[in-house]
C-alpha cells in the first residue's frame, strides 16, 4: 500500500483525536474542565497505536508551512542560521523513528540549496565567529553518514575551523560571538558543544570531549545561584556590559528558553560521551542540577512554565511554549537515559500533556501549530538589550517559531517512546 493511500485514514483519526482533546476546551483556559476530562485528555494523548503521533504531525505541518527549508524562521532570503539546524536535527530524528523517506529528502533539499559543492555554506562567514553558526554542523554530520557526500564533509570541516579559532576565556570558554566578548551564554552550550561532541565521535577526535566538557564546567561555575536552583542566563567575564552585575559578571534574570538549551544540550552531548570520559559524572550532576531547579517553578495549574522562571505571578509574564517544550524533553529523555532520578518523569509527562493542552492548536487545513513562543531574546548589541524583566516579557510573541517547534517534536518522539513501553 502506498503512502498516499494511508494519508487520508491518519488524518481522519487526527481529526478523531483533536475533537476529543479540544471540545469544550478553550486554549489557555487550563482547570476549568473537570476530572473526567481531564482524564480523557491524557488518555487521548498517550493515544492509540494507529493514530497519527505529534512528532511527525508537526514535523509534516512545519513542512507544509516551509516547503523549502530555508524559508523557516520566517526568512525572505536564505541565511545559514542555528534555527534551520535545530529542525533539520529535529526531522533526522522523526526519520529515524519513522523511516519514511520525505524528512530526510526534507533535510537533504536544505542542505543542497545551502551548501555548494566545494563546501562553502552560503551566508556563512566563519570570522563572524559566531557560536550560533556552527550548529547546523550537527544535522549535516547526520547527512554525511547517510550520503557520505563530501560536499558535506567539507562544509562540517569549515565549521569545525572555526571553533579552533574561536575566541576564548581565560579558562577556555567560547565567547558567544565575537562582537559579544568575553561573554558566555547559555545558548551556546547548545550551538557549539552539541556539534562538537558529534564530531568527536564521528570523526574520532576524542580529545575534543575534554574541550566539550569544559564548557560545561565553566557555564555551571559562573551562571548558577544555588538558592533558586537556576542558571542566568549569561556572564560577562569583563564585567564591562550594563547588563552585568559589576561584581559576579551575571546577567539579572533567569530566562526559560536559556534554560531550556542548557538543559537539552547536556542530555545531547551525554549521547555521544564516551561512558569513560572522567569528566562525564559531572555532566550528569548538571543535568541534575537542571532539573532539581526546574521542577521547583514549573506551574501547577498547567505542567508548563514561564518566560521568566521564577516571576511567575509578576504582571507582564506568561506561559511560552519554547521552553516549555525543551524542559519536557529534557527531563523525559533525561529519565530515560539513567541521567535523572525516575522521580522526574512524572514532571516530564506533565509537562507534555500541558503542551498538548496549553499550546498546541489544530488548524483548519489539518495541520497544526504550536502557539506563545518567545520569539527572540539576547543581550547586548544595537539597539541594546538590558536583560530586565520588562524586556524579556514584552519581545515578540508567535505562533510556529522554529525554536519551539524543533523541541516540541523532539519532546514528542522521547514521549511517544516512552507509551510504547
Amino acid at each position: 500500500m502506498t503512502i498516499n493511500k494511508i494519508i487520508p485514514s491518519i488524518w481522519q483519526l487526527s481529526a478523531l483525536l483533536m475533537v476529543l482533546i479540544f471540545s469544550g476546551t478553550t486554549i489557555g483556559c487550563k482547570g476549568k474542565e473537570d476530572a473526567s476530562d481531564k482524564a480523557e485528555l491524557k488518555e487521548s494523548a498517550m493515544g492509540a497505536e494507529d493514530q497519527k503521533r505529534y512528532s511527525a504531525w508537526m514535523a509534516d505541518s512545519e513542512i507544509k508551512r516551509n516547503p523549502e527549508g530555508w524559508t523557516l524562521d520566517f526568512n525572505e532570503k536564505p541565511k545559514w542560521e542555528y534555527t534551520h539546524g535545530l529542525i533539520m536535527t529535529a526531522m533526522e530524528k522523526v526519520h529515524e523513528e519513522t523511516g519514511e523517506e520525505k524528512y530526510l529528502n526534507y533535510i537533504k533539499n536544505f542542505a543542497d540549496f545551502m551548501v555548494e559543492e566545494d563546501g562553502d555554506i552560503k551566508t556563512y562567514k566563519k570570522s563572524d565567529y559566531n557560536i550560533d553558526r556552527v550548529q547546523g554542523g550537527r544535522f549535516l554530520i547526520g547527512l554525511y553518514e547517510e550520503t557520505d557526500k563530501e560536499k558535506y564533509r567539507l562544509a562540517i570541516e569549515e565549521l569545525r575551523d572555526q571553533m579552533r579559532e574561536h575566541p576564548r576565556t581565560s579558562e577556555g570558554g567560547f565567547w558567544h560571538k565575537k562582537i559579544y566578548p568575553y561573554q558566555m551564554w547559555l545558548d551556546g552550550l547548545y550551538m557549539g558543544s552539541t556539534f562538537l561532541a558529534r564530531y568527536a565521535e564521528e570523526f574520532d577526535e576524542s580529545k575534543l570531549f575534554d574541550d566539550v566538557a569544559n564548557q560545561f564546567y565553566l557555564i555551571d561555575k559562573y551562571t548558577y545561584t544555588e538558592d533558586t536552583g537556576l542558571y542566568h542566563h549569561a556572564w560577562d567575564e569583563s564585567k564591562e556590559q550594563r547588563w552585568a552585575d559589576p561584581e559576579t559578571g551575571l546577567s539579572s534574570n533567569y530566562w526559560g528558553r536559556s534554560i531550556g538549551w542548557l538543559s537539552m544540550a547536556v542530555v545531547d552531548v551525554l549521547d555521544y560521551m564516551p561512558e569513560d570520559h572522567p569528566k562525564r559524572d559531572e555532566l550528569v550532576e548538571i543535568a541534575q542540577k537542571i532539573a532539581d531547579g526546574i521542577v521547583r517553578y514549573q506551574d501547577e495549574d498547567t505542567g508548563v512554565w514561564y518566560q521568566v522562571l521564577d516571576q511567575g505571578t509578576r504582571e507582564g509574564n506568561y506561559l511560552e511554549a519554547s521552553a516549555s517544550s525543551m524542559y519536557a524533553y529534557f527531563l523525559l529523555k533525561g529519565v530515560d537515559e539513567g541521567y535523572l532520578d525516575a522521580k522526574y518523569r512524572e514532571d516530564g509527562i506533565e509537562a507534555y500533556e500541558g503542551i498538548l493542552e496549553q499550546f498546541i492548536r489544530k488548524d483548519d487545513d489539518g495541520s497544526i501549530s504550536l502557539t506563545d513562543v518567545n520569539g527572540v531574546a539576547g543581550l547586548g548589541g544595537d539597539p541594546y538589550r538590558d536583560g530586565s524583566y520588562e524586556y524579556y516579557v514584552n519581545e515578540i510573541i508567535r505562533d510556529n517559531d522554529p525554536k519551539g517547534v524543533g523541541p516540541f517534536i523532539l519532546a514528542s518522539l522521547e514521549y511517544e517512546d516512552l507509551k510504547q513501553e
